[in-house]
């Protein structure tokens, strides 16, 4: 008996069709794949050619060497002829220090340069979990670090400044370890606002907070603040802190040269505003965003009406505010510089906006998260450190990194508040020289390059960091 095989030889692979792979099919599928998009597809390839002939002679005949918008027309039509345009970019290469720092001395600009860079070593321990933690302390301490290199003075009021901060922080990790988080922010807050305008009754606060925290009595620590902001006179301010710095500064002198706030100005100072208003805002915003939902009548309805409030009024009105108004409201002898003012105002205003995007991820956890919570037997402050926040600040991530990027377009707004900023501040005050009255499109073209790739590189990391905590499926 035999046995008979049935062999059926082997076909070679073949490659799929020209219409299924490579360019041919992504064209096929992405801008012709119904007659309606075809059509659209080709109206814009002509847009964009229309626009590439009529702006190429344009940058083609760009000129980088002068010094006057005169002497620019006068090479482009030297090289391509009469009635020929050009880009004049010298007017960039001669002014760029301007746009980058303002009028800031030109023999410190390594002091700021030195803060820029400073600035990505203190984030990275924040943006990137793969950086040693221990570098998280030198996050801490870079706002003073910063401001003692950009501003000058003496180191010791940045020290000072680290002090206050350091006592508002031991403070809320007290309160907060025994009232909740809430209560220990609005504490911290008023000790914070307290410390650089009367130590005496940061003083008697702190020591109504103490009692308050080992009695165990969230009330007494109101009744604490109550008697300690009786003794508060605006009218005599006790002068702890300056007599210190000047102590210091006669015993152990050290300082760099001073610089006042009107010489800082150009992308320097959105950056500072930005980076200032977007680190302070977010746990601002998250504080706002935990009150407003709080089933504590008072802290609801003052975080509802602050909310409710900075939304509904125009960022230039907040602005104007801080530069003209809040000086009347101020003890006599009591000056805040404009900088500061522009920052905290921001800052507020970014945080109301924050808190609304952050309440918007809280209701979008299932009722489910909170009830796990409840059923592990973990106090609220654990319960939002642990489980809530985690997870609605993740399904808040687009919102929050829009919110920034809106921020810190809208640093440009300072120049109705006599700030040097670079689209229209600095911009302007080039264009008022002689030499080059008459330009327009290359300095504007040069600003809206830089704050592309600032908010382009924020969005990226926006997407960098949802791809990151993306573990839905996982």
């Amino acid at each position: 008996m035999t046995d008979t095989f049935h062999r059926t030889e082997m076909l070679p692979a073949q490659l799929p069709p020209v219409t299924e792979r490579g360019l041919v099919k992504w064209m096929r599928e992405n801008l012709f794949a119904t007659p309606l998009n075809g059509v659209l597809t080709l109206l814009a390839v002509f847009v964009v050619f229309v626009l590439i002939r009529w702006l190429y002679p344009w940058f083609a005949n760009s000129v980088w060497n002068a010094g006057s918008l005169q002497e620019c027309r006068q090479i482009v039509i030297g090289a391509a002829g009469e009635g020929a345009t050009g880009a004049c970019w010298a007017l960039i290469k001669e002014r760029w220090h301007q746009f980058i720092f303002g009028f800031y001395p030109q023999d410190l600009y390594w002091r700021p340069t030195l803060a820029f860079v400073l600035l990505f070593v203190a984030l990275a321990p924040v943006l990137f979990s793969q950086v040693p933690r221990k570098l998280f302390w030198f996050t801490v301490l870079y706002p003073a670090i910063a401001f003692f290199l950009i501003w000058g003075g003496s180191v010791w009021l940045p020290i000072t400044v680290v002090l206050g901060l350091g006592l508002v922080g031991f403070t809320f990790a007290l309160i907060s370890a025994r009232s909740g988080m809430i209560a220990g922010g609005v504490t911290a807050l008023i000790l914070f606002l307290i410390i650089f305008l009367d130590p005496l009754s940061a003083l008697l606060h702190l020591m109504a907070v103490v009692l308050g925290w080992f009695s165990a009595e969230p009330v007494s620590l109101w009744v604490g603040f109550t008697v300690g902001g009786e003794v508060w006179d605006f009218r005599n301010l006790f002068p702890l802190f300056p007599h210190l710095t000047g102590w210091l500064e006669g015993h152990m002198p050290w300082a760099l040269r001073s610089v006042d706030s009107d010489e800082v100005g150009g992308f320097m100072l959105a950056i500072i505003i930005g980076v200032t208003a977007i680190s302070f805002s977010l746990p601002l915003g998250i504080l706002l965003a935990l009150g407003r939902q709080s089933d504590m009548p008072i802290v609801k309805t003052i975080c509802v009406g602050f909310i409710e409030f900075v939304r509904g009024v125009p960022l230039i009105t907040l602005l104007f505010t801080a530069s003209l108004i809040l000086g009347y409201f101020l003890p006599v002898g009591v000056t805040f510089d404009v900088i500061l003012r522009v920052m905290i105002l921001v800052t507020f205003f970014a945080a109301a906006y924050l808190a609304e995007v952050i309440r918007g991820g809280l209701a979008a956890l299932p009722r489910g998260q909170y009830e796990a919570a409840d059923a592990l037997g973990l106090d609220y402050w654990r319960a939002q450190r642990l489980i809530i926040l985690p997870q609605a600040l993740k399904i808040s991530i687009p919102g929050i990194v829009s919110t920034f990027i809106g921020l810190f377009k809208d640093t440009t707004l300072v120049s109705f508040v006599a700030l040097l900023e670079p689209l229209r501040g600095v911009t302007t005050a080039v264009r008022a020289d002689t030499d080059w009255q008459g330009i327009y499109w290359e300095p504007y073209i040069f600003v809206g390059a830089i704050f592309f790739v600032i908010c382009f590189g924020m969005s990226r990391y926006s997407m960098y960091l949802e791809n990151k905590l993306k573990t839905d499926h996982r």
